[in-house]
């Protein structure tokens, strides 16, 4: 029977194919087994939902197949693993990706097809996973990703969060947070592990119990309970053995509903218990400007350390009973940011408290294992918590963390600086300035054995401002790892077309060795791959056009420079810099319609915290500024501003490839590393930024007559500030800039003159923390010079090959490459 004219029905009842095989007829057999028997529906009255469950069903039997087959290889061989601790992960869709990365796209296309279905409306009803926010979920992502992809032993560990951050609304131009519900109708990836359920304790106090022989040990008694039931996501490598999981806790109540209350009349408070703890796992970072909201937040990051360390512990014991000494030797944590960093009192609880191990040959096992990368240079953004609250919610943890401080002041510290009191106050874990504060990122350098930056400049930064004194106690604990992404995901999935003209040129080995993308660099004068990679480039700005009439009802040009903005919302990524500008350009159009201007669509996307006032000001500004320029005949179309709602990983797959320009402009000194930089221009968008975060590096391998950099220096940023940085200086020095902000803060964009004045206030009365105002001028001459250079085609597309075939050393499978060696000491592990 051929392939074409075989029915599912006819390939089961012939025993010819199992259920897994890699075929178009053989998955034409498991999708139409899952309609049928999982999903209890039929071919012909399925819905697109359904077709879409099904297929990812199938894609996911042969998945498992080879994680079953992991598993047993890495149980068998008794290998170390990394275990990576990240309190979010921003998946996006998973259908596309584990097709591409399982060889089983053309096979899925050709197995729908025939059954009546087109792949990529199938593809489109995938709802992102809401369990991440911006680049430090991504990052995460993109490392588990490679993790596979290099054959590397992984279990990534979060929160299966109920609700992710939120879905963002724009309405009257503000932004307005909808619960994300991504979790509604289930998802097929996810594989519930009740029997690895752990229950972790809160609350309570500690008191000294004594053995008969008149030793003391510390119990943790009186304590509340929760449970945390994992949900496991297979990850699955780009052509390689592996397939790795993502582990996710889902908190649960350890008594879920009280009969005798409920019998009693108490239907509510019933169920309270079980209410109380799964708000637990509702929502990714939780609005902290409460007390309460604190507390939850607390709570969240110890409920999945917590699960996720008594699940490390559980696996070590059933492979190597009793040889605590082996754990180092089997077992790397890393700590992605601060928000896992309480994983290190809880690690020494487990092993004072629980194993009896003594203090020093604990702390001993703890520093071995414990990395922790760090992901910002702001200080107020370094997590700290106050001693009475986490007193009251991890009563033990405190004592610990206690303990760890005084060894290390009156150890490292005292032994490096005798009697300098000001040496200790600075490192200590403890702030004691005002209300007492334990200081989460002194933990995490204090407990681990290597800190790392995500950037070269991030690192010499972390090194000599915001930790200069640990780097003199611990010389050989810094290192820079310099940030990556998956060229799959970020090249090959979002933008196939350009994808297969590489493919077609310089063979498909670039997407296992980015590297090899530097072939490219041959035909950046060639005329004819110009008008290829050109006429991709277009046909991705067409597709956005319709999203953005679909969207937004704004009708834009595909032949206009896009320039695109796409990141979380905060201050200092500046996407008021981008405002301004926009401003002062709009009254330059008004002045003289004629101005020779390429006609240029200013394309934002970003979420802002929902307690971040000006944040969301900003977004508002945008969009009222939007919705005068969009409207305006006078400006005759050559320029339009577009902010994109509910920016997240599936729309940004579909502006990425679609960009023309992308906006890094923090101010110098304040990104720690930037990822959408390196994903923007992998996909051929000159990068316009400061010398900040991994720009510099992008700069370095893009070449300089192939990026637009301006602003001040780190080193100018810090001489501004030393000498006092005025911004009203430049605001009467600079007539454009004025007239801009004098502007925006009137009646004209909204009716209402005191809608922007916060955001004016920021800027002028109150210092204007991130230089907007002193680096406006250099980024208007900037934008000038892309103007003119996009003027010329030729030229700017072959900055742009270059820059697709120069973004090599930006792939997370390097990154992961260098924390394997550099970090955690982890080999490869074949199947064979």
């Amino acid at each position: 029977m051929s392939e074409t004219n075989s029915s599912p029905s006819d390939l089961v009842q012939s025993g010819n194919l199992s259920s897994v095989e890699n075929t178009s007829d053989g998955l034409k057999v498991s999708i139409g087994n899952h309609l049928r028997f999982t999903l209890a529906t039929g071919i012909g009255i399925a819905s697109d939902r359904d077709w879409w469950v099904a297929t990812c069903l199938a894609v996911r039997d042969r998945v498992l197949d080879l994680s079953s087959r992991t598993n047993a290889n890495h149980r068998n061989k008794n290998v170390r693993r990394l275990h990576y601790l990240s309190l979010e992960y921003l998946m996006g869709r998973l259908l596309e990706n584990n097709l591409r990365n399982s060889d089983l796209y053309d096979a899925a296309k050709q197995a729908l097809g025939e059954m009546g279905k087109d792949l990529d409306s199938i593809l489109n009803k995938e709802p992102d996973m809401g369990l991440g926010n911006g680049g430090l979920g991504r990052l995460a992502a993109c490392f588990l990703d490679s993790l596979s992809t290099l054959d590397l032993p992984a279990v990534g560990y979060g929160i299966h969060y109920e609700f992710g951050l939120f879905r963002q609304e724009i309405v009257g131009g503000r932004q307005m947070e909808q619960p994300d519900v991504w979790t509604r109708d289930g998802n097929p990836w996810k594989i519930v592990r009740p029997d690895y359920r752990q229950t972790i304790n809160l609350y309570g106090k500690t008191v000294q119990k004594f053995d008969d022989q008149g030793k003391g040990h510390v119990e943790w008694v009186d304590t509340k309970t929760i449970v945390g039931v994992p949900w496991d996501i297979p990850i699955v490598g780009y052509d390689s053995e592996t397939v790795n999981l993502l582990r996710l806790w889902e908190a649960h109540a350890s008594d879920a509903f009280n009969f005798h209350v409920f019998n009693s009349g108490s239907y509510m408070e019933a169920i309270h218990d079980k209410a109380m703890a799964e708000t637990v796992s509702k929502v990714l970072y939780p609005n902290d400007s409460t007390e309460t909201g604190k507390e939850l937040r607390l709570v969240q990051q110890y409920f999945f350390v917590a699960c996720s360390l008594a699940d490390i512990v559980r696996r070590f014991k059933r492979d190597n009973p009793a040889h605590w000494s082996l754990f180092p030797d089997k077992v790397a944590v890393q700590l992605n940011d601060t928000h896992p960093a309480v994983a290190i009192p809880e690690l020494m609880r487990i092993l004072v408290d629980q194993e009896f191990l003594k203090w020093n040959e604990a702390w001993e096992i703890c520093k071995k294992i414990f990395a922790y990368t760090n992901h910002t240079l702001l200080p107020e953004a370094l997590e700290m918590w106050s001693v009475p609250l986490f007193g009251r919610v991890l009563p033990r943890h405190l004592e610990i963390i206690f303990e760890i401080n005084r060894l290390f002041l009156d150890g490292e510290v005292e032994k490096m600086w005798p009697g300098d009191s000001e040496k200790k106050r600075v490192l200590s874990i403890i702030d004691e300035r005002g209300a007492k504060s334990v200081r989460m990122a002194n933990l995490s350098v204090v407990g681990s054995h290597a800190v790392n930056g995500v950037a070269a400049l991030h690192t010499r930064l972390l090194r000599e401002k915001l930790f200069p004194e640990f780097d003199a106690v611990f010389p050989d604990r810094f290192l820079n790892l310099t940030n990556g992404i998956t060229f799959r995901r970020w090249l090959d999935v979002c933008n196939p077309q350009l994808s297969k003209l590489i493919s077609d040129t310089i063979g498909t080995g670039w997407k296992k060795d980015a590297m090899k993308l530097t072939a490219l660099e041959s035909y950046a004068d060639d005329n004819s791959f110009q008008q290829c990679y050109r006429r991709i480039k277009r046909d991705a700005k067409v597709r956005l056009a319709k999203i953005i009439q679909d969207t937004c009802g704004i009708t834009v040009s595909p032949d206009a420079l896009f320039d695109v903005q796409i990141k979380r919302l905060h201050e200092y990524k500046r996407q008021h810099l981008n405002l301004v500008h926009i401003v002062a350009l709009y009254q330059k159009l008004l002045a003289d319609p004629d101005a020779d201007i390429h006609p240029r669509v200013f394309i934002f996307g970003a979420k802002a915290a929902p307690g971040y006032f000006l944040a969301k000001n900003i977004i508002h500004a945008i969009n009222a500024l939007g919705s005068k320029v969009n409207n305006d005949p006078r400006v005759k179309g050559k320029i339009k501003v577009v902010f994109l709602p509910n920016y997240g990983v599936t729309l940004a797959e579909r502006i990425i490839p679609a960009s023309d320009l992308s906006e890094q402009i923090s101010t110098a000194g304040k990104e720690a590393s930037g990822t959408g930089n390196m994903k923007l221009a992998l996909n051929g968008a000159l990068t316009i930024g400061t010398l900040d975060g991994a720009n510099v590096e992008i700069k370095e391998e893009v070449g300089d007559d192939n990026i637009f950099i301006f602003g001040l220096t780190v080193e100018e940023v810090n001489d501004l500030h030393t000498r006092g940085y005025n911004p009203w200086d430049y605001y009467w020095a600079d007539s454009q800039v004025r007239n801009a902000i004098d502007w925006l803060a009137s009646d004209f964009f909204t009716g209402n003159s005191a809608d922007f004045k916060p955001l004016r206030d920021s800027l002028l009365d109150h210092g204007d923390p991130y230089m907007v105002l002193a680096d406006f001028a250099s980024y208007a001459r900037a934008q000038s010079d892309v103007d003119a250079a996009y003027k010329n085609p030729a030229k700017w597309d072959r900055m742009a090959i270059l820059n697709t075939a120069r973004m090599g050393k930006f792939s997370s499978d390097r990154t992961i490459s260098e924390y394997a060696e550099k970090v955690w000491n982890l080999k490869a592990v074949s199947r064979a």
